[in-house]
């Protein structure tokens, strides 16, 4: 599928797509301030999520049990016990090289565990429990990921780039794919530069045309491998609302950042990494409340 040229007024015709905008509800980043720390507010319409209120729920949709990774002869991941629950927001923290990362990518296969068990959704993705087997592509289509790069076709508009994968995985016309990429543009705050390309667009704006391409595959557990790193800070903020906005949806959520505003906001479970290890982790109230030195002294330092 070819991108179709840009307007030639630099706004895209997206009549056909548009909803009223409802301003209780609609991300506005444009609105944040630019530069300096980020704050992170709650709309005054928020009403705590059933997993704030309740706690977990049934089977974990996401489980870790001894799961090791190895390159060669260095080992990143050694012994990680993890079981993410349905509309939890688990944040993995910790110094670069500590295996945040590899965690993420080990959840969706990107990297295949050494050992260990990997449970998705009811199947085992690794070699350590006896839930059903799963294929790859069955994983993919249950768990969504943004990376640190936002990995847009240049060629592609950003109604293209969100319609692309609904019609070739998802097997959608055209017609109900664009309309689907359109809505999930609007959630984001894009609807209006729903027909120009990725060099048309900051790089905030590129991150959550990723982020509204990962969210239309309708994915059970969204992955977000330090999303706004490759930001200028000035863009970090609206990148960051785009997510509260996520979480507070309900979506199951497994964040590894920098940002800890973000981190305490949004933060179910809260887990800090170092050497491939968990170190220690704790529910909202951990960044007040942690009790190992190292995990404190990261927390300062990033502040």
């Amino acid at each position: 599928m070819t991108g179709t040229p840009p307007h030639p007024t630099g706004q895209p015709d997206v009549d056909a797509f548009a909803k009223p905008e409802t301003p209780d509800t609609e991300v506005t980043p444009e609105a944040a301030p630019a530069g300096g720390a980020i704050a992170v507010e709650r709309p005054a319409h928020h009403t705590p999520s059933a997993f704030e209120k309740n706690g977990p729920t049934g089977d974990p949709v996401v489980k870790l049990a001894g799961i090791r990774k190895s390159f060669g002869d260095l080992e990143v991941l050694k012994g990680i016990d993890l079981n993410i629950y349905q509309g939890e927001h688990v944040v993995l923290i910790g110094p670069s090289g500590s295996g945040k990362s590899t965690v993420l990518r080990t959840i969706n296969l990107l990297e295949k565990p050494t050992s260990g068990s990997l449970v998705v959704d009811g199947h085992e993705y690794g070699a350590g429990s006896t839930a059903p087997r799963g294929n790859s592509l069955q994983l993919r289509r249950t768990v969504g990921m943004v990376f640190q790069q936002f990995n847009l076709f240049p060629h592609l508009t950003a109604l293209d780039n969100v319609a692309l994968p609904l019609r070739s995985v998802r097997g959608l016309s055209r017609r109900d794919a664009e309309a689907r990429a359109a809505e999930e543009l609007r959630r984001v705050g894009l609807l209006i530069r729903a027909g120009h390309y990725p060099s048309q667009l900051s790089g905030g704006q590129q991150q959550r045309v990723a982020i509204a391409r990962a969210l239309a595959l309708d994915p059970k557990v969204m992955l977000f491998d330090e999303p706004t790193s490759a930001l200028d800070p000035e863009l970090v903020g609206e990148v960051l609302r785009t997510m509260q906005a996520v979480a507070e949806s309900g979506m199951t959520m497994v964040v590894v950042t920098h940002e800890i505003g973000f981190a305490r906001e949004v933060g179910d479970l809260n887990v800090f990494m170092e050497d491939g290890v968990v170190v220690e982790s704790g529910g909202r109230g951990f960044y007040e409340n942690c009790t190992s030195p190292r995990a404190i002294e990261f927390i300062k330092a990033v502040k």
